[in-house]
This record gives C-alpha cells, sequence and structure tokens, in this order.
C-alpha cells in the first residue's frame, strides 16, 4: 500500500516509521524540513517539504496511487481540511485525522473520516483505520479458529440494516460510529464511516473480506 503522512512530529514519524518497517510504501509531508529528523535512518520513504492541503504537495507525495492518509499536525483544522481534501477530492478512501478537541469527532464522522483524539491516540488506532483489512485479530480464542476483526462498512451498504451481513460463521457483534462503540442490534441502519466487528471463523475471513469488496465496488 501506498500511505501519506501528513506531519512529522512525534505521532507522524512513529507512524511513517512503523508502516515502512512493515514494508509499506511511505511518503510524509511537513512544512519543515528539519522535522524529517525524527525519522530513522533506515527510513525508505519519501519526504515532501510542505502542506498536507496543497494540491501540489499532495501530487508530489503521490496522492493519485495513494491507498490512505493519515493526517497527525498539530492543528485540528490543517488536519481535517488535508482529511477532506484526501477524501473528497481524491477519492481516498481511507483517512484518518488526529484532533485535539473530542467535541469535533461527530462532526468530522459525518464526512466519513475516521479521527482519534489526542488523549486516546496510539499508534496501533492509527494503523487500524488506515489498512484495517490487513491487520491482525482484536482477539482469537485459544484454539485460533475464532478471531474478532474490525472491518470498514461498505459506502453501498449505508443505509440497509447492518445484521444482513451476519452469516453462520460470522457474526457483527459491535459497531463503531463517530468513535463510540455499541453493541450491534437488529434495527441498526449502517451509516458512513462505521467500524464493524465481526466475531467469525478464521478461516471464513477470506470469504468476508471478498464479500465486502464486491459490495464496496456496487
Amino acid at each position: 500500500m501506498h500511505i501519506i503522512v501528513i506531519g512529522c512530529g512525534r505521532v507522524g514519524s512513529e507512524l511513517a516509521a512503523r508502516l515502512d518497517t512493515a514494508g509499506h510504501s511511505i511518503a510524509i509531508i511537513d512544512k519543515v524540513e528539519r522535522s524529517f529528523r525524527r525519522l530513522p535512518e533506515k527510513f525508505a520513504g519519501q519526504t515532501v517539504v510542505g502542506f498536507g492541503f496543497d494540491r501540489d504537495h499532495l501530487l508530489q507525495a503521490g496522492i493519485l496511487n495513494a491507498d490512505a492518509v493519515a493526517a497527525v499536525t498539530s492543528g485540528d483544522n490543517s488536519n481535517i481540511l488535508s482529511a477532506r481534501i484526501a477524501k473528497e477530492t481524491f477519492g481516498i478512501k481511507n483517512v484518518v485525522a488526529r484532533i485535539y478537541d473530542p467535541r469535533r469527532a461527530v462532526i468530522y464522522q459525518r464526512l466519513g473520516i475516521q479521527t482519534v483524539a489526542t488523549v486516546t491516540w496510539t499508534t496501533e488506532q492509527a494503523v487500524k483505520r488506515l489498512i484495517p483489512d490487513t491487520i491482525e485479530p482484536e482477539w482469537s480464542d485459544p484454539a485460533g479458529k475464532m478471531v474478532l476483526v474490525e472491518r470498514n462498512l461498505p459506502d453501498s451498504l449505508c443505509g440497509s440494516k447492518i445484521e444482513n451481513l451476519n452469516s453462520l460463521n460470522a457474526r457483527v457483534v459491535m459497531v463503531t460510529r463517530a468513535n463510540k462503540t455499541r453493541l450491534s442490534q437488529p434495527e441498526l441502519i449502517g451509516q458512513e464511516g462505521d467500524v464493524l466487528h465481526f466475531l467469525i471463523e478464521k478461516d471464513a475471513l477470506p470469504e468476508l473480506d471478498a464479500k465486502l469488496s464486491a459490495k464496496g465496488q456496487q
């Protein structure tokens, strides 16, 4: 995957380094060139001096081929502007914005942008939102047959009952919406930006991913 990280502070540098180590193609943008000193010596990604909301700088960072964008500067306004441009102008599906004011989370969620508040921020949470279909299960039973995984709700299923995704070997047990997680209920209708938590037989994961991918292309 090609992932763009906007902001090379403590959070951005840590996130970029972790994703780079995992083998992803990384471009990181920061307005101050010396900020890139935070990156490890073995960092193989691209560095771009500029702004995450500037079209030319995004194009330089490879936005046309990007799979995900993380806006993690020190400013809420810059992060949400960068995130909206990535999602609405360039059609990036997996976008996460770091915020300092958690009260804004609901507003951003309505725009289809995943957020993580500063007080609860971890690199792991960012990775979950950037590449939700490739992370390790959140939980596994002792035998390793049942796992709990996160998956994004395909846009084509917004407005439909979430329980329609249930099957003999998979159940949606929780839904995260506007950074709040709730137990799934039969009457719950899917909304843009929902993150679904499936309890599923491990062997059925490829079938689930294929099903969600097909729904996402409708």
